[in-house]
């Protein structure tokens, strides 16, 4: 009976003892798994932070060039006033009508300046404008440029042909009086000791045309009105038949061109 309680006893101690070793092998064995698995959870670490960004500046960015402050450009420099405003050309049929138009000009109202190309006279006025007549000028080998002076006037002039005139033109009467059918027209204008002059015609025809050895004509009624106004000592500047705005000559240095006539015809 002894042995038998005893058994019982050994018993009865045998299986706590073999559920405590049985429950501390799953503890174990669930240990072990966790720790070769590692959480579900975890994400891969990212790179440092030092290694993106090396990355990101390995790719070519575009800078543009610093902007250099660049010196203002200089301030152009103002070429003095001419003395006349350049020619300018016959705007239409009416153009050689005597009329008031703008004119700039450095000279004494009252002077006298004949565009030779353009066929136009033009009266001083003011600074900025002119009484421009329509004229008939030189032939060519026969133009002339400078500067005269009015040294006196005459109403319905008598006429007598210069002799190299003459010896030129043999038909010619060696005098014919004043009058409509004398060439000089109305009034004449007689520029220095020169043989040129600023006169009227009977060929109203001829304005605007280059006709004559030298000499100014107008139609007898605009050469009756300008003489009217222009004064005895009036400055007179003619612009050559070459001229242009950039190598036109000053009109007060010009000089009478050596090709020109010494005299001057009136037809």
């Amino acid at each position: 009976m002894a042995k038998r309680a005893k058994r019982r006893k050994a018993e009865a101690l045998a299986i706590p003892m073999a559920a405590r070793v049985a429950i501390g092998a799953v503890a174990v064995a669930a240990l072990g798994y966790g720790l070769l698995s590692g959480p579900a959870s975890v994400q891969k670490p990212s790179a440092p932070q030092a290694q993106v960004q090396a990355k990101a500046s390995s790719t070519p960015v575009y800078v543009a060039p610093p902007v250099h402050a660049s010196a203002p450009p200089p301030a152009p420099t103002q070429a003095p006033a001419p003395l006349v405003e350049p020619p300018k050309a016959a705007e239409g049929p009416g153009a050689l009508v005597r009329q008031v138009v703008d004119y700039a000009s450095r000279q004494t109202p009252g002077t006298v300046i004949i565009d030779t190309k353009n066929t136009f006279l033009y009266l001083v006025l003011n600074d900025t404008q002119a009484l421009r007549y329509g004229i008939g000028v030189g032939r060519e080998g026969f133009t002339w440029s400078g500067e005269q002076t009015v040294a006196r006037k005459a109403e319905w002039p008598d006429w007598h042909p210069p002799v190299e005139m003459v010896s030129r033109q043999p038909y010619l009467p060696r005098f014919m009086a004043g009058g409509p059918g004398n060439p000089l027209g109305a009034r004449a204008m007689y520029l220095g000791e020169t043989e040129y002059r600023i006169h009227g015609t009977n060929k109203p025809d001829t304005i605007g045309k280059r006709v004559s050895s030298g000499c100014i004509r107008l139609t007898n009624e605009d050469v009756v009105d300008l003489y009217e106004r222009v004064k005895v000592g009036a400055k007179v500047i003619v612009l050559p038949a070459t001229a242009s705005p950039s190598n036109r000559p000053s009109a007060t240095n010009a000089q009478i061109l050596s090709s020109g006539p010494k005299v001057a015809e009136a037809r």
